[in-house]
């Protein structure tokens, strides 16, 4: 086979260069993957593969021999359960993932959805620091430098972040930071702080309504890594114009949409559940 045809022919093509049987073989890792730690039984792996038998057990026997499968028991007993195998190679395909990497091409994406200047940040030190921005075309440039730290409890990213702590480690870093009001609207009492992190914990986004500067505001969510942690947080910015409370909503699920593909791509299986706020100062 001519493999520069191949690479040619592009994605519309590449269906028919595929391989059945490593498809099965793949299929079937889905499947022993949902039967848990518990594994499942030659039958029933085949029956929810569709095939006999004996072609199943040939495949698990295939990836029984590499570790991608373990076998439990014996004979009528027996059971398959995923492999450590995978796990080595989730870690390398995991030391391999950029955040921002993963993260760009999706606030690309936002941007041109909402038409609004996206960012990526990630927490620091109790400190929000932006690691990545898509500026809107023809927008105005808002002052985000690349790299510098900002006070987490006037912007969207800071917010969201604190969100996805557990209360005591949000609490401790509002108590070690001073929350300098950086506009009349910037929220500075711990107390009213925290209530507005549960709210935004419970609803999945954050809201910076000029309380980092005059005029412009701000909708950020947290974006989660396979373990359930928050890896960083994205936002997008825009004037505060006359509108921008009826848009909130439509706003935030853009950004919530986008937070979730980059999640999915870092290995999150689904939203994790944030942690419980708390309105103790």
């Amino acid at each position: 086979m001519d493999l520069s045809m191949v690479e040619e022919a592009g994605g519309g093509a590449d269906q028919q260069y595929r391989v059945l049987s490593l498809g099965r073989a793949l299929d079937l890792l889905e499947i022993v993957a949902r039967k848990g730690k518990e594994g499942g039984r030659l039958t029933d792996l085949s029956h929810d593969l569709g095939l006999s038998k004996a072609s199943t057990f040939a495949i698990l026997q295939t990836l029984l021999s590499r570790g991608y499968v373990a076998d439990i028991g014996k004979g009528s007993t027996r059971r398959y359960r995923l492999g450590m195998a995978l796990a080595r190679l989730g870690d390398l395909a995991i030391s391999n993932v950029s955040l921002a990497d993963v993260a760009l091409p999706v606030l690309r994406d936002l941007t041109d959805e909402l038409g609004l200047t996206s960012r990526l940040a990630i927490l620091d030190d109790g400190y929000a620091v932006v690691v990545g921005r898509i500026d809107a075309p023809g927008a105005i440039k808002f002052d985000a430098a690349l790299g510098r730290r900002e006070l987490p409890h006037c912007s969207a990213v800071g917010k969201a972040l604190l969100a996805a702590l557990p209360k005591a480690e949000a609490t401790a870093i509002l108590r070690r930071l001073e929350l300098s009001r950086r506009t009349p609207h910037t929220i500075v009492a711990r107390g009213e702080l925290l209530k507005e992190l549960s709210r935004s914990a419970e609803r999945g986004y954050a809201v910076d309504n000029e309380e980092d500067h005059e005029g412009v505001a701000c909708v950020g969510a947290c974006v989660f890594d396979r373990s359930g942690h928050a890896a960083g947080a994205i936002s997008v910015t825009g004037l505060k114009s006359r509108d921008w409370e009826a848009r909130q909503k439509t706003l935030a699920a853009g950004v919530m949409r986008a937070a979730a593909r980059i999640s999915q791509q870092l290995g999150a299986v689904s939203r994790p559940h944030y942690p419980e706020g708390t309105t103790e100062a």
